[in-house]
């Protein structure tokens, strides 16, 4: 694999990093797994494997501060654009004498 591929590779596909197995109290084994940002980029979490009794779960890392960004996003961009349309128009009818 030549220098040009592996840095095709990385722009591409961000690797995978699993963390070192934790072992809990209830006899639970839980494994951390992030997504490598690379170039500077710090790895994001992607979510967690909880293995126990012999059975492995994934749970997913939720970031509730991207969703709450999103939705206040979303509200502003929908006042932007009704701001902009009563300006334009405004619903009321016109006031003016004939």
């Amino acid at each position: 694999m030549t220098i040009r591929d592996r840095l095709e590779q990385a722009i591409t596909e961000p690797p995978t990093v699993f963390g070192e197995p934790t072992d809990t109290a209830d006899g639970a084994t839980v494994i951390t797994v992030a997504r490598g940002g690379g170039f500077g980029r710090p790895a994001r979490p992607v979510g967690v494997f909880v293995i126990h009794e012999g059975r492995a779960h994934w749970s997913p890392a939720v970031d509730a501060n991207r969703i709450a960004q999103l939705g206040e996003w979303i509200g502003l961009l929908t006042g932007v654009i009704l701001a902009l349309a009563l300006l334009r128009r405004p619903p009321w009818p016109d006031l003016r004498r004939h």
